[in-house]
This record gives structure tokens, C-alpha cells and sequence, in this order.
């Protein structure tokens, strides 16, 4: 009934996403408008601007999250987490820390089928956008494969290819373009779909050798792939529950068109978030279907609340998805209320330019981890690290700050200069 009941939240209108019987004017090939965009309510210019100025916070929070967890990763690795973590092994201050992390990926990915349906609105044309997704796609697959990996292993030829969070969204931005042909109703009722059901599939293996072994490595199995006694893949970021998320993302779109009254948008983004968030304490507490593993009391009630929100990210567990999509639903309306904060505006620097961010951390944090193993050694076994998680987070703010400059120079450049096509890829 919650799955149903997000379809139908999130078909508000009767109609398909845009409804012949509102159409005006529009480019050849693409359909009609929406009945918001046909209105003839003019939206303001301030107005818009905050309507989207939300998308780039919430896009900047979690990558600055996301610096926080890669800096772990960096500088904390001695002290490694699983998933789902070993609530009785790890502290409260890790556990929370990385628990934190866990926003990134399912709200990028939602955040870019939204801006995916806001860049089909702008173009008028479901072809342009199909084409601009796809093109987006490979060039994100091949970034992962050629740039973001060099960043984490340093080693060429590769030995080892990690496919992780890159690679997953250009796949997601593929399957994508092929399913915006969709009425809204049938991919909103896709996505669902994908992001409940999937978890239905965690007994299906296939072992190496077996002619399902690979696709089902990228789908939904995370494992390994051979392809020579040199070279393997890592499938990090199984696909098919990321299809659903951007699915999901690019069915909210209409939500932020420009003849969308703010009070509905976020009425609706409350809705769907809070209803998100209960039916993960829901099911979360009947210890049932969309997590493997088990929650239970305790010795004290933090590690009972530990356990309780230990939850499943490779591939992500139906409670994952809830719970995180549920906050980045609600925190969308919260940043947008607070859009003349200056905080806000901070967060939109980073989130205008993610992916050129999310390069130069990578390769800013390689840089600083090498420079102090030239100086320190490793200290920490094998590793070159940081004693407590406080110090994670004072490096991670510090980089937030010293990174703050060279990506608003880049935004701005990349605003100035639409000119150049490739600026528009990061």
C-alpha cells in the first residue's frame, strides 16, 4: 500500500507528464506542456531562483558529506567499517559518521533524474534529453574507469577497477534515457518497483563461469569480475535499485517547474519524505522484508538506536533507500525555506560545480595522504592515518574551506562560458 500510494503521490495529475489537453506551442517531437508550464502565471526571476537554489544546496550538502567519508576512507582506514557495520566493534562516533554518508549516493542519484526532467523542460524536446543522458552516461562511465580510479589506487595499468558511484549513475543516466519515454504514472510505478522489489532478488547467484555471472555482477550481486590474470572488476555499486532512484527523481520533476506554487512543492516533498521515513521505522521495527540483518536490543539504548538504523548500502537495502531519500525529501523543503540563508548559498557554490568537486577532492586527498607518508610514514600499521574520528572531521572542514575557492572559480566559469560544451559534462 506505501509503494501504491507513492505512485499515486507522485502522479498528482491525471494526466501523463504533459497532458495534450494543456498544450501550447512546443518544439516538434517533444509532448505537450504540463499544465503548470502552459499557465499563463508568470513565475518571477527571484522565484525560480529559489526554486532551484534548493536542488544546488542540498547537491552541495552531500558532497561536502561525502568529503567527510572519503577523508575516513583516507585518513581512518586502519579502523575500517563493514556493511552493514558491526555495531558492537564500532564506536558511536564512527558509526554515526559514516551512517551520515549514507545520503550521498541516493540523493545525488534522485537529484540528477530530477534535473534530468528540469534539463528536458528547458529543451522541449524528450529526444534532446534522451540524447543528452546518454551522452552524459558514457562520459561518466568512462571518467570512472580512466580518471576516478587512477585517483583511489594511483596504479596504471590498473591491476584492480573499482566501478563505484560514477559508474553506477552514468548506467542509471542509460537506463534513463531509455525509460523517460514512460508516462509518469508507469515510471514513477518503475521506480517503485525497483526500489522495493529489489530485494526480493538477494538469493539469486550466479557463480564465475556462469553465463548470468557478469550481468548479474552488475546488476545486483556485488562481486568480482575477471578479466585476465591481471586485471579484475569490482562491482561496487550493483545498478538495478539505482535505476529506480533516478527513475524516482526524474517522476518528482514536475514538482519543480516554473508554475509550481512553492506551498504544493513542498507539501508534496513533505509528504513523500515523512511517509518515506515511517515506513522505514515500520518495517524496520517488524524485522522483516528490505533488511537482511536483523536489528535487536542492546545493552544501553544508543547501541539499541545503533542498531536499529544499521543498514544495507552495497547493493542498497529497501530500508537504505527509505530512510535516506526520506531525509534528502525533507531537507530539500527545509533548505528551500531557508534559501536567503548564507549558509545556503555556501552549499550552492559546491553544488553548482559536483563534479569538478568531486575530481579535485579525490586527487587533493591522494596528494595530502602521500606527503604525509613521505613524512610521517605509516603510523598506523599499514596505513597513514588519524587517531580519533574528530580529527576526520577537522581535516574534512579544512578541505571544505581550502576547496571552496577553486570551486567557485570553476562554477563561475562554467556559467560564463556556455560556449564551451564540455564544461557543461562537470
Amino acid at each position: 500500500m506505501r509503494c501504491l500510494g507513492l505512485v499515486m503521490l507522485l502522479h498528482y495529475n491525471p494526466q501523463s507528464f504533459w497532458p495534450s489537453r494543456f498544450a501550447r506551442s512546443v518544439p516538434a517531437g517533444y509532448p505537450p506542456l504540463h499544465p503548470y508550464m502552459a499557465s499563463p502565471i508568470p513565475l518571477s526571476p527571484a522565484a525560480g531562483h529559489t526554486r532551484l537554489r534548493s536542488i544546488d544546496a542540498l547537491r552541495g550538502l552531500v558532497i561536502v558529506i561525502m568529503l567527510l567519508d572519503h577523508v575516513r576512507e583516507t585518513f581512518f582506514l586502519h579502523h575500517q567499517v563493514g556493511d552493514p557495520m558491526d555495531v558492537s566493534a564500532t564506536s558511536p562516533a564512527l558509526f554515526f559518521s559514516r551512517l551520515l554518508a549514507h545520503l550521498c549516493a541516493p540523493v545525488f542519484v534522485f537529484l540528477t533524474g530530477l534535473s534530468a526532467w528540469l534539463y528536458g523542460a528547458k529543451s522541449g524536446s524528450r529526444a534532446a534529453t534522451a540524447a543528452f543522458l546518454a551522452k552524459r552516461g558514457a562520459f561518466l562511465i568512462a571518467l570512472e574507469i580512466l580518471v576516478v580510479n587512477f585517483a583511489w589506487t594511483f596504479q596504471f595499468p590498473p591491476s584492480v577497477v573499482y566501478l563505484q558511484v560514477i559508474w553506477v549513475i552514468g548506467l542509471s543516466m542509460l537506463a534513463l534515457a531509455a525509460l523517460l519515454w514512460l508516462p509518469r504514472a508507469a515510471l514513477a510505478a518503475v521506480g517503485v518497483a525497483l526500489v522495493a522489489g529489489h530485494n526480493m532478488l538477494d538469493g539469486l547467484h550466479f557463480a564465475a563461469g556462469e553465463a548470468m555471472h557478469v550481468p548479474w555482477a552488475v546488476l545486483h550481486d556485488r562481486g568480482w569480475i575477471v578479466l585476465s590474470d591481471t586485471l579484475r572488476l569490482r562491482t561496487s555499486y550493483p545498478l538495478l535499485p539505482w535505476i529506480g532512484v533516478i527513475a524516482l527523481g526524474f517522476a518528482a520533476g514536475p514538482w519543480f517547474q516554473a508554475g509550481m506554487p512553492a506551498a504544493g512543492r513542498q507539501r508534496r516533498l513533505w509528504t513523500a519524505g515523512l511517509a518515506a521515513v515511517t515506513g522505514f521505522v515500520a518495517l524496520r521495527a517488524l524485522n522483516g522484508y528490505g533488511q537482511a540483518q536483523q536489528w535487536a536490543v542492546q545493552d544501553d539504548a544508543l547501541h539499541t538506536v545503533m542498531s536499529f538504523v544499521n543498514i544495507t548500502k552495497y547493493p542498497p537495502s529497501l530500508m537504505f533507500l527509505l530512510l535516506t531519500l526520506g531525509v534528502g525529501l525533507c531537507l530539500l523543503v527545509l533548505i528551500e525555506r531557508a534559501q536567503s540563508a548564507g549558509w545556503v548559498r555556501v552549499l550552492c557554490v559546491f553544488g553548482a560545480a559536483p563534479m569538478f568537486f568531486y575530481l579535485l577532492h579525490l586527487y587533493v586527498l591522494k596528494a595530502l595522504y602521500l606527503a604525509g607518508e613521505g613524512i610521517w610514514g605509516l603510523n598506523q600499521g599499514k596505513y597513514l592515518g588519524v587517531d580519533n574520528v574528530s580529527s576526520v572531521w577537522l581535516i574534512a572542514l579544512l578541505l571544505a574551506v581550502a576547496l571552496y575557492w577553486p570551486v567557485r572559480w570553476f562554477g563561475r566559469l562554467k556559467a560564463q562560458r556556455r560556449d564551451i560544451a564540455w564544461l557543461k559534462y562537470l
